[in-house]
């Protein structure tokens, strides 16, 4: 490992990072393998190309009359985040998981990747589907823009589910610390320093070949699209507005979280009226991977709520 990548890795796994890849028969994944090959068959895959500029793919699944719930992945990731997730999804609902700009299948603009950029293309794909209103479900660098939405097009929001979360990235020590590392990130990005990020999200077990999808997505990005990314996520602070924020929000995070507190998803908590927090145990920063089981037994059960 090179000495750029050792300060990162030393700041994740000194936040409580823990193992990340385990049997394909772990507790809670024990159904893992068949559930990303099912999610496979029932999954249908488009793009759209939107009036911000930019060109989405997104795979989706359910009835298309359903109630419509969108998936927002973390930085560098892509819809292949939800793969433990998206084949435990009730048919009942309408499901888009999207490649976000410059991630996964989208294209890669050279402007913007700013919070507002994000959440005026979620809008945008809403208009071009004729979605009226929808509930997010974002993770992580997802989440921050599924609540720049709440807060800017909040007649285009049901409900929120807010995973690895906090109130704001700005002034985070270990996103600042990943920052002076991504700065010095050059084409083709480390395929050593990718693993060892994305690995050190995790606390719980996830599957190997999860992880090694991750891996293969985040390698799609060029250096300048990590960089700006993770500049955006840092310059955005909305944390204060975050009591305008009047949908149902429900908060799940992981008591091992490297990357945001619990006292950080406590405060974000608090700070929109009347959400609902539940921090997982033995958890890293990817409730939705570690716990997939849970998580969509919790999601289900808000969703029956709206």
């Amino acid at each position: 490992m090179s000495r750029a990548l050792r300060p990162l890795v030393a700041v994740l796994l000194f936040a409580g990072c823990g193992p990340d890849v385990a049997p394909e028969a772990a507790p809670d994944l024990a159904t893992a393998p068949a559930a990303m090959e099912d999610s496979s068959r029932h999954s249908r895959e488009g793009s759209v190309r939107l009036p911000t500029g930019v060109t989405l793919r997104y795979v989706e699944q359910g009835r298309q009359d359903g109630p419509v719930v969108v998936l927002l992945h973390g930085y560098t990731d892509s819809h292949h985040s939800w793969d433990l997730d998206l084949p435990r999804f009730s048919r009942q609902y309408h499901v888009y998981a999207l490649d976000q700009r410059g991630h996964g299948g989208s294209s890669r603009p050279a402007c913007c990747y700013t919070q507002q950029a994000f959440a005026k293309d979620v809008v945008a794909f809403l208009d071009a589907k004729r979605i009226p209103r929808a509930v997010l479900v974002g993770h992580s660098m997802g989440s921050f823009i599924a609540q720049q939405v709440a807060l800017d097009f909040p007649s285009r929001v049901k409900g929120l589910v807010l995973v690895g979360s906090a109130p704001t990235v700005a002034g985070n020590d270990v996103a600042l610390g990943l920052e002076e590392v991504v700065d010095t990130l050059t084409d083709p990005v480390d395929p050593t320093f990718i693993h060892e990020f994305q690995a050190s999200t995790f606390y719980a077990p996830v599957p190997e070949s999860y992880l090694g999808t991750l891996v293969s997505e985040s390698a799609r990005l060029p250096a300048r699209v990590w960089q700006d990314a993770l500049d955006g996520l840092i310059a955005e602070d909305h944390s204060a507005r975050l009591g305008r924020v009047r949908v149902p929000t429900l908060i799940i995070g992981g008591d091992h979280d490297g990357f945001f507190s619990v006292d950080a998803q406590r405060a974000l908590a608090r700070a929109i009226r009347g959400a609902r927090y539940l921090l997982y145990p033995e958890t890293g920063h990817a409730p939705h991977a570690e716990r997939p089981q849970r998580f969509m037994r919790d999601v289900h059960s808000f969703l029956e709520s709206l």
